[in-house]
């Protein structure tokens, strides 16, 4: 495999801007802005040279690199906590049931209501292959990447984690959601709000969005249809979050309605299972599990996937991992299987 995980940099402006462009829309954390994603590396160039174990509101970047050609074909991201500068909304799905005597009947009525119950929580996103690479478990490694990224950082992350799934885009690019909702109060598309809230922040959605529950029964069918659903592209993402441990507990993305994920960050699958070892020898050939390994903290943090096999208190490697990790026997390794 001569794929790698790494931490952005800020040559890597370019390549984020390409991808951003391949995205189709409803991509907040990746939009095709380059002052935007400039900030972001910025942010991130921060918080990767800040070597302390305090809670703070940071942002990490990470890159999928092919090592045999130089190409950056992906990319992920980590928020440590959200909601410190700017609002963090979700609409949760609640229910509201009345009792009529005379009519001897029970009325339940679905609700949406504007909160803030996850501010404070960290968040996995910004999530992209490149359509040419999705195949082959790359993006299983981007996104399992991140959790071994938390495990060596475990300090710098709040103890619960959500994930925002894309929710149903339509083939103009426009959100039944956002139609069906937001956009009657807000006067703009649903593109024009995605970029005004990846550039701008969630602050002009606490200025203008009403703050009671809103019945779903109000709402237009394509809206009431959307609400709790990933876009078709994000199945997968979907199974693979729960395949982690996140589960869906009624909360949503204010803009298209697609569906929040949660987990207790030391209960995420690969959190809790990664194992350390020292590498004590590099196999010339594979052989034994297959794995993702992760070495390095911070700008150093490197994951791939490798053979690996127990030696003693140790493991070995195959050859191709060790040297796309970029190590020798000797430096401590975290892994664990690939399922």
């Amino acid at each position: 495999m001569t794929f790698v995980i790494r931490a952005a940099r800020e040559g890597d402006l370019l390549h984020l801007y390409e991808m951003a462009k391949l995205t189709g829309g409803g991509f907040t954390n990746l939009p095709p802005d380059r002052t935007a994603l400039g900030a972001k590396l910025a942010r991130c160039g921060e918080a990767f040279g800040r070597d302390d174990a305090t809670l703070r509101d940071e942002l990490f970047v990470l890159m999928l690199e092919n090592t045999a050609t130089g190409d950056v074909r992906g990319t992920c991201q980590l928020i440590t906590h959200v909601g410190q500068k700017h609002p963090f909304y979700s609409y949760r799905i609640g229910t509201l049931a009345q009792h009529s005597r005379e009519l001897e009947r029970t009325f339940r009525a679905e609700m949406l209501t504007l909160t803030t119950d996850l501010e404070g929580a960290s968040e996995v996103g910004g999530l992209f292959l490149h359509p040419g690479e999705r195949a082959g478990g790359l993006g299983l490694l981007l996104a399992r990447s991140r959790y071994l990224f938390i495990r060596a950082h475990r300090q710098r992350f709040a103890e619960r984690t959500l994930a925002e799934l894309r929710g149903v885009i339509d083939e103009a690019g426009g959100s039944p959601f956002w139609d069906g909702l937001a956009g009657r109060f807000f006067g703009m598309s649903f593109q024009q709000a995605d970029e005004f809230n990846a550039i701008n922040g969630h602050q002009f959605i606490a200025d203008l969005m009403p703050k009671h529950p809103i019945y779903t029964a109000m709402l237009t069918e394509g809206a009431r249809a959307a609400i709790g659903l990933p876009h078709p592209s994000g199945r997968a993402a979907m199974r693979m979050l729960e395949h982690e441990g996140f589960a869906f507990e009624n909360y949503v993305d204010i803009f298209d309605g697609g569906p929040t994920m949660t987990a207790r960050t030391d209960q995420i699958r690969t959190v809790r299972g990664a194992r350390d070892a020292e590498l004590v020898t590099i196999d010339a050939v594979g052989g034994g599990i297959e794995a993702l390994v992760a070495t390095g903290r911070l700008g150093a943090f490197r994951c791939a996937y490798g053979a690996v096999r127990e030696v003693g208190g140790g493991v070995a490697l195959d050859r191709a991992c060790a040297a796309a990790l970029a190590i020798e026997p000797g430096t401590t390794v975290s892994w664990i299987a690939r399922i």
